[in-house]
């Protein structure tokens, strides 16, 4: 276990969350929000390195001036966009893709604290959240600051503990959608032009005795699960869903949260929800049925953390499998059937040591463990087959930024410095 301050670090790398609402004109935008076009983890690209040279894959380039943080980067209109605890302030700043050079860079937050979450692009403004909860929307040209919102002074937000706010928002059409934390603004939706608040979700007091009050350490993602549209969090008591129309909470799940921290995205598809928490707790599959004019959640099962958990780090489902790095701070690479919860192969022995964040493309699985190892993986049933390995060229603390995946470039983030890698096949 590391420090406090690299724990909150690797929190919002992993699981500061955004989504997008899955249409085309989303897709167009590049790796734009956490965790790519679908916030799932996943890219659409093809015609990429299916194995590694014994060195890695070819560096392209490097940028320094990132400033201190975990998030990871995004991209968008030919820019590099990330933020990071500068000299002059915690600041959300763009590089130009192809020359490296630096654009511009916007002071979002006075407090002097390293960032941990990506900038959302919507392709004019960037939105990003501050570890003291400051929600800033900068247009993505200048760099202007627009407006910003305090989620405890102005919507009376919570975080669930000393770590502080590690998320990336979601924009979805003319809203953009934050977890501030509160009991009374768990979850709150926002004009994304000008801030103002259209709806403030509560709390439910039965939610459940497990963790503690306030925000997790991701954002929401969108689901149509029961024929509802909604939005789904992992926060201070587990996951909280809420209508996407109103912010009506729709249901509620405890079974999954932790008292200390809870991280990983949760993975949605049809009527599906599969969530996992580490600290020791486990992991679970939640079907969705439409009950009424609202939506039910019902545990399929629980796999309990001797099985599988995802400390931090993310989860990728492919077909019929969910791959993830499982073991609190540890990331054994798992390949587990959704539908049942078997754990079809585990592999102990690997090349990288403690937690990894995985992402996927092109049916290969690209993990980054703690210690600056990447390692591509196939994502396949039939066993574990290692693709490559190479070493990261700068670690400095935890390695827990996501990498990113644009234009068959891996994008990886070391706290000031962005590595660029060629990815394309010959």
């Amino acid at each position: 276990m590391r420090t406090s301050r690299f724990l909150i670090a690797l929190f919002g790398s992993l699981s500061a969350s955004v989504s997008f609402s899955a249409d085309p004109a989303s897709l167009s935008l590049g790796w734009h929000q956490f965790r790519g076009p679908n916030r799932d983890g996943i890219s659409t690209e093809t015609g990429l390195l299916k194995s590694w040279p014994a060195e890695g894959p070819k560096l392209l380039w490097e940028i320094k001036g990132a400033g201190g943080g975990m998030g990871s980067v995004t991209v968008g209109n030919g820019r590099v966009f990330v933020v990071g605890n500068r000299k002059e302030g915690v600041s959300l700043t763009a590089f130009d893709l192809s020359t490296q050079k630096e654009l511009w860079s916007t002071v979002v937050s006075d407090k002097r604290d390293q960032p941990n979450g990506a900038p959302t692009f919507d392709g004019e403004r960037l939105y990003s959240v501050s570890k003291d909860g400051i929600l800033a929307c900068c247009d993505a040209a200048s760099g202007e600051l627009l407006w910003r919102k305090s989620y405890t002074a102005d919507l009376g937000g919570l975080i669930m503990s000393s770590w502080g706010f590690s998320e990336s928002p979601l924009v979805d059409g003319d809203l953009v959608i934050g977890v501030p934390g509160g009991n009374d603004s768990i979850v709150a939706a926002m004009d994304k032009k000008t801030g103002a608040v259209k709806w403030k979700s509560s709390l439910p007091a039965d939610v459940g005795t497990r963790g503690k009050d306030g925000a997790g350490y991701t954002g929401v993602v969108i689901s149509n699960g029961g024929g509802v549209k909604q939005y789904i969090t992992l926060v201070g008591r587990g996951l909280v869903s809420v209508r996407a129309s109103d912010g009506k909470t729709l249901w509620t799940y405890n079974s999954v949260a932790n008292g200390t921290a809870n991280i990983p995205t949760p993975l949605v598809w049809d009527d599906y929800v599969f969530t996992s928490s580490g600290y020791g707790t486990g992991a679970a599959l939640l079907q969705l049925r439409k009950d009424g004019d609202g939506v039910v959640a019902e545990e399929q099962y629980f796999l309990k953390a001797g099985t599988f958990q995802n400390h931090h780090g993310g989860m990728v489902r492919l077909g019929d499998y969910i791959y993830a790095g499982s073991g609190h701070n540890n990331g054994i690479p798992v390949c587990l059937e959704w539908k049942t919860g078997k754990i079809v192969w585990e592999q102990s022995e690997r090349p990288g040591r403690e937690s990894a964040a995985v992402i996927s493309a092109e049916n290969e699985l690209y993990f980054r463990w703690q210690d600056g190892t990447m390692g591509l993986i196939e994502a396949t049933p039939t066993g574990y087959k290692l693709q490559g390995t190479f070493k990261l060229p700068a670690v400095k603390g935890p390695s827990w930024p996501h990498p990113s995946i644009h234009e068959k470039k891996l994008l990886i983030r070391a706290q000031d410095q962005i590595f660029c890698y060629d990815l394309a096949a010959r």
